[in-house]
């Protein structure tokens, strides 16, 4: 069953008031786990990012005879989240001492960014090669991306088809600076400051460290910045 977020929490509490009553049952019933974990979800879509949610209840009859019970009570194991597969446990809290769990499936779609066009791996993106579309998030194995700033300095590890939700993994920082490039330094003390040239012996991002050997032949430490530039403190 898919449920809207407002709705669903609507519906939930009415079916949650519905197991109260039925205080002589043996086992949980499907529109009770059902309700408990639409509750559940939507507490987490209140996070942002999500659209809409589907709840798939599997077998909710436990696996052996269970003594009798006068009210049972649903509840989330452990730390439990329910995104993807997950558990409901179901306890009997009123005239016996049972336990068991009662596996459920939780789909959750949201806004992310996918490719517009294709994406060669090695490239950098910008916002013009990606849309936002609504995808099912719990199919990705990773974080995805929702906003293209998010993109900014990055590059892509991969190729991206058309149409494919871009993810943090596919991305890795931009290097300012590759081995082998020729740099400026820009070589900073106490009041003053000298420029020079030389050549990088290690790649890195904007704000990593980096080691130039300059024209003299020193081997000096900096920090890398964009447009093959390197800052070394005094």
């Amino acid at each position: 069953m898919r449920y809207t977020l407002l709705p669903a929490l609507v519906c939930a509490s009415a079916a949650m008031s519905a197991m109260s009553s039925n205080a002589q049952s043996q086992a949980a019933d499907e529109n009770s786990v059902r309700a408990f974990v639409s509750q559940q979800a939507a507490a987490q879509a209140a996070q942002g990012g999500v659209t809409r949610f589907e709840v798939q209840v599997g077998n909710v009859e436990p696996s052996s005879v269970l003594a009798p019970c006068r009210r049972i009570e649903l509840f989330a194991p452990g730390s439990a989240r329910y995104w993807g597969r997950a558990s409901v446990g179901v306890r009997c809290a009123e005239g016996a001492s049972w336990t068991y769990l009662v596996p459920v499936t939780v789909r959750v779609w949201g806004t992310a960014l996918v490719a517009a066009v294709p994406l060669a791996a090695q490239s950098v993106p910008v916002a013009q090669d990606v849309r936002e579309q609504e995808i099912e998030l719990t199919r990705e194995s990773a974080s995805v991306l929702r906003d293209a700033s998010q993109l900014q300095g990055r590059t892509l590890a991969r190729a991206v088809a058309p149409g494919q939700a871009l993810r943090a993994d596919m991305l890795r920082a931009t290097m300012a600076v590759q081995a082998g490039d020729m740099v400026r330094l820009r070589i900073v003390g106490t009041g003053f400051a000298v420029d020079a040239s030389g050549q990088a012996l290690n790649a890195g991002a904007d704000g990593q460290t980096v080691r130039v050997r300059t024209e003299l032949g020193k081997v000096v430490t900096g920090v890398a910045r964009d447009g093959r530039r390197v800052e070394v403190p005094l």
